[in-house]
Parts: C-alpha cells; structure tokens; sequence
C-alpha cells in the first residue's frame, strides 16, 4: 500500500452537488421499541428503504436507501443514524474541532467536504483524535486536516483535474481487473485515492465495494473522508510510523508528513512542500487553542 500516495496527483476537480442525506424524524416510543428489536447489521444482506438495524458497536441506524448491506458507519448516502430508545449513536459533534472552528479553517471548502461527513467518518476510527491528553488530541486533529487540506488546496479538489491520467490506474496484472472501467481509478478524496488495488484494499477495509463502485469516493462525503482516515490510521507510506502514531507517540508533526509523502518531499525533496503542511498546522493549532509541538518538519 505505500504505493498509495506515491500515485497522487496535486490537483483535481469541483464536483457539482454534494449528495447529503436528509434527516431522520426523532423517533416515538414505537420506534423505541423497533429499536429494541432491530436486528444486527450484517454485510451482503439487501436492505431496503427504512430498515433499522444495530450495528455491533450497539448503535442504531436506519437505511436511507435500498443497499446489499453496505456498511452503515461509513454510507452516510446509504444510511442514518436512529436515536431511540437504545440510546443511539454517540454524538458525533464531540470530535475537538468544532463546525466554526472547521469552517474557519476552510474557507473556500467545496461544499461536497462537510462537517457531517468528517464526523461521520471518524466513528469508523474511534482512536482517531480521541487518544491521550486534550492537547494531544487537538493537535492530532490539527495535523491531519493540515495534511488534507494541503493535499486539496483547502478541501477545494475532489478528484484529479488532468482527465488524461484517468487511464493509466488500472493495473490489468491484479486477478480481479478494473470491472468498473479502465479509467475509473483516479484520485479522488482527501488523499486522491487511486489505483484499482488501493479502491479494493480500502473497500475491503470498510466493508464497501469501492472496486465496483469507486464513484462513491465524490459522492459521498462520509466514504471520502474515510479513505483519508483509512490512511492516516492504518498506512505508514515511507515513513515509519502511521501518521496516527506520529503525533500520539510524540513523534511531531514531521514524522506525519513522511508517512502521507516523505518519498517524494523530506529530507529535502521538496522543501517548499513541507513548509506548506508546516504553515498549515501551525494556523490550525492557533485555531485550537494549542502549541504546535516538536518535530515539525521532515
């Protein structure tokens, strides 16, 4: 996998609507009592419109849209969270930057990159920005969305703007092919995620079929947003240490820029490149309220 951000391109394209999900109607003590009996989610089952299922964390969800059991912490599309009589979810809005602080720091967002969709996202990485001290986990949050927004100019590019590369992702050698197409593993997301093995690997991951289905990845927030996560918690790149570890472990922010891209930028690559992501950090820690830390460049 860490040929993952190798592949990545540095620009993309505006995406025209954002796909979000309506809101579900607070449920009466019938629904409470649906909950109650709400089967657990199961991958590969066909549910449809209104299904309510708990999921194994003990959460309830209700299907949004008919779906063959995609997984409901990552499809915000596919399915919403069911407050009941169960207790529901927890709140998505205790993540340590709040939706002023996120639109402060993103002014020029594409409106496809949403609050929601982060927040939505991070229960799938319930270490993430909830591990060690209030300090720790405000600067781990700040390390990454300084990270993202490097890597999209703000959160501005959703997928890869030169359309010509769009081809060359599918490599033809893996036993399963490209069955979405032969140019349909571009970058795209927070990290520009490409490459027909990367869409399965992280599909398999989070129990969605992004091999035959890698459009989700711009059209919904939730699934963008955790193939970003899936990297910073999951993959080491060049470095050596995830990106996670990096700023729980007190390695600094540098050791973060080395697992997303150290190959091509550290140990003077690309200087300029670094200072982007250092500067990046440092605005978002002061939003934060926190010092930035040792180690900031690689």
């Amino acid at each position: 996998m860490k040929s993952l951000m190798a592949a990545v391109l540095a620009a993309g394209s505006l995406l025209a609507t954002a796909l979000v999900p309506t809101a579900v109607a607070a449920p009466s003590s019938a629904a409470a009592d649906e909950c109650a009996i709400a089967p657990a989610w199961a991958a590969g089952q066909n549910y449809r419109v209104g299904d309510i299922v708990k999921y194994n964390d003990g959460s309830v969800y209700i299907a949004e849209r008919a779906n063959p059991g995609y997984n409901p912490v990552v499809s915000t599309y596919y399915w919403d969270p069911y407050t009941c009589g169960t207790g529901g979810n927890p709140d998505p809005n205790s993540f340590v930057v709040s939706e002023a602080q996120f639109n402060q720091m993103f002014p020029r967002r594409n409106p496809f990159y949403t609050y929601k969709g982060l927040t939505d996202a991070m229960k799938a990485f319930p270490a993430f920005s909830h591990t060690g001290t209030d300090t720790m986990r405000k600067q781990e949050a700040a390390a990454f969305l300084a990270n993202i927004s490097h890597e999209t100019g703000g959160l501005f590019y959703i997928k890869e703007i030169d359309e010509r590369n769009y081809p060359i992702y599918c490599d033809r050698a893996q036993p399963y092919g490209c069955p979405a197409g032969q140019a349909k593993y571009y970058g795209r997301g927070p990290i520009m995620l490409s490459w027909n093995f990367n869409y399965k690997t992280v599909g398999d991951w989070l129990g969605i079929d992004l091999l035959n289905d890698p459009d989700l990845v711009e059209k919904d927030p939730a699934v963008a947003m955790m193939t970003a996560l899936w990297y910073w918690n999951t993959q080491d790149g060049p470095g050596p240490v995830t990106a996670h570890d990096a700023m729980i472990s007190g390695a600094g922010f540098g050791q973060t820029i080395r697992a997303i891209n150290g190959a091509l930028e550290c140990d003077g690559g690309h200087p300029a490149q670094v200072q982007s992501r250092v500067n990046r950090y440092k605005n978002f820690t002061q939003i934060l309220g926190v010092p930035a830390g040792p180690n900031l460049s690689c």
